[in-house]
């Protein structure tokens, strides 16, 4: 009954309020705000390593070589799409302007391509917020990210199984050496949660070091396989430079392009 209640509410919404593409405003496409030729050219990872999810330049079903010598806790890395323009703009509206519409469409987005590529967990944990970070923001970006996966996949949701208990600087205002060190006491697990199986879920992956720290404090309290999907993965992390609280303001348009994403809100 609910979920026909829900059924029925959308195809209203739809009615009333289309679709329409947050890159060039032209009408949206299969329910998206994003019209057919800008999902086109999203940017969407080629060949990765099969661990963590890294761009490589061939197809390999063996990892990289920075995971074959310092493997992350986490077991499989995915991730939806690459994190170059216009994904980087869509993520930064969202993250730092509050365009919760925007946030909708990563959801979907995210859902869409990794749905059917995830083998299904016993629940998925969001990367937390620290309350600080959370009243000064509104929400947490990986819970929305989130919502639309664990629909899609009938998979619950625990929000609440891991606490941010330490504030810290940003990731991407430190370099990735760091990184590691910044983390280091930040995260707390829930007395008595270990299932067997879970996936973490995030926005953006630069080097992994959040996503492996959560990791390794899940093991050590029994969890025996953590998945990692995000958003987006940082193609070249070697070059992702420290950027300030808000990458999105600092960032230059780029130039015109041929194609309907050149056309921005």
């Amino acid at each position: 009954m609910i979920s026909e209640v829900r059924r029925l509410g959308a195809a209203w919404m739809a009615r009333a309020y289309p679709p329409v593409c947050l890159l060039c405003g032209a009408a949206g496409d299969d329910g998206l705000d994003l019209c057919r030729p800008c999902a086109a050219e999203l940017p969407r990872p080629g060949h990765v390593c099969p661990r963590c999810g890294l761009s490589l330049g061939s197809d390999s079903a063996h990892p990289c070589g920075h995971c074959l010598t310092h493997p992350p806790d986490f077991d499989h890395a995915w991730a939806a799409l690459s994190y170059l323009w216009p994904v980087d703009d869509l993520v930064g509206r969202f993250k730092f302007h509050g365009r919760l519409n925007h946030g909708r469409l990563l959801g979907k987005l995210m859902a869409r391509e990794l749905a059917p590529r995830v083998t299904r967990p016993d629940c998925v944990i969001p990367v937390p917020l620290h309350p600080h970070r959370i009243r000064e923001r509104g929400f947490n970006q990986a819970v929305e990210l989130a919502r639309p996966l664990c629909r899609a996949l009938d998979c619950p949701l625990e929000a609440f199984a891991v606490h941010r208990v330490r504030a810290t600087p940003p990731q991407q205002t430190l370099s990735a050496k760091h990184r590691q060190r910044n983390l280091r006491g930040a995260f707390h697990v829930a007395e008595g949660f270990a299932p067997a199986h879970v996936a973490l879920v995030d926005d953006v992956m630069t080097t992994g070091s959040t996503l492996d720290e959560l990791a390794g404090l899940l093991k050590t309290r029994g969890v025996q396989r953590v998945d990692v999907w995000v958003l987006a993965r940082v193609p070249d992390p070697a070059r992702a430079h420290p950027e300030p609280d808000n990458p999105w303001q600092s960032r230059q348009t780029p130039p015109p392009r041929t194609s309907c994403c050149s056309k921005r809100p």
